[in-house]
């Protein structure tokens, strides 16, 4: 999914609050951000965020098919991506994805679509209208600096079930409970959705080097006793070996997100990842120069079987990119 955002804020990462305690369990509150113009898909966005805009090597997190703007489909046309992964999770319906390496696939629930954009891949999303309104989650994952020039690809993994206590997990990147898929992963990490009956309850094992967020889809959730609506996230800091989960009358659904704190310092601008502010310039002019020159519609980024045009990047800030405190 492209950041449609037309003034999308630059964000330098890799910082960690100093704030952080282990026996805390903090609430983080998405932000409802239209995409596409008057008749726009609302997503929630909850990664990333000024004071948490990371959760190990996950950066950003959108989550659609909920609420006001909930109907509307999704289409977004061929944009570019670096220094990233995009991990396309689906509750329900189905989104066509086209890339510049030729990939045409089905997001499907219960399947992870993964991929890889390295030194720079466009794609586009169209969400299948027999199949009804998508429900999901796009997150990212910021490629460690020894990977993000690497060749784009893509993959498609079917998530692995494992029973926990009443939890029922699907694991579809990095292992937990001893399970996970063959999926690419460059740094230590886990994503998976875990699903609890009503009134039912579970004690997940923790790595306790990872930091971990629980974002909310159906609910709400206990987590060590602390309440997260839908579209909330539970973040709980490193230093934990388990957390306690538990389920109201109509059970709850939620996304577990784990990882190594990132600690490489990066930017986020608009659909780009970098280390400076002139790649993230060289990046845009690359991607502009060539959609509104018309010299190549898609330049160094590839082409997508896509049938309209490619999405124009948004203006530069007029201030330096740099780090914020």
């Amino acid at each position: 999914m492209s950041n449609l955002e037309k003034d999308p804020a630059e964000l330098v990462l890799g910082t960690t609050p100093e704030s952080d305690r282990p026996d805390v369990v903090e609430v983080l509150t998405a932000r409802e951000v239209p995409l596409g113009g008057a008749r726009a898909m609302l997503v929630h966005r909850t990664l990333p965020q000024r004071g948490r805009p990371t959760i190990g090597a996950w950066c950003f997190a959108d989550h659609y098919g909920l609420g006001d703007g909930a109907a509307q489909p999704m289409v977004v046309p061929p944009h570019p991506h670096t220094g990233l992964q995009t991990a396309s999770w689906l509750f329900s319906g189905e989104i066509e994805h086209r890339d510049s390496v030729g990939s045409l696939s089905l997001v499907q629930p219960g399947a992870l679509n993964l991929m890889t954009a390295g030194r720079g891949i466009s794609h586009s999303e169209v969400s299948q209208a027999a199949s009804g309104t998508p429900h999901g989650v796009q997150l990212w994952i910021v490629l460690p600096d020894d990977a993000r020039h690497s060749e784009p690809f893509f993959e498609r993994r079917g998530a692995v079930p494992v029973q926990v206590g009443d939890a029922s997990l699907q694991v579809f990147a990095g292992t937990f409970a001893g399970v996970g898929p063959d999926a690419s992963v460059f740094t230590p990490l886990v994503g998976a959705q875990v699903d609890l009956p009503p009134f039912g309850s579970t004690e997940l094992s923790l790595d306790p080097t990872f930091e971990h967020g629980l974002l909310v889809d159906a609910g709400p959730l206990r987590v060590n006793g602390v309440e997260a609506a839908v579209t909330e996230l539970a973040y709980l800091s490193p230093g934990r070996v388990s957390v306690h989960l538990s389920a109201g009358e109509s059970g709850a659904r939620a996304l577990l997100l784990g990882g190594a704190p990132f600690e490489e310092r990066f930017i986020m601008w608009w659909n780009f990842i970098g280390r400076t502010h002139e790649e993230i310039v060289a990046f845009r002019s690359e991607w502009q120069g060539d959609v509104i020159a018309g010299a190549d519609p898609y330049g160094p980024f590839g082409e997508v079987d896509y049938d309209g045009s490619p999405l124009p990047a948004p203006p530069m800030p007029t201030v330096r990119l740099k780090p914020r405190s």
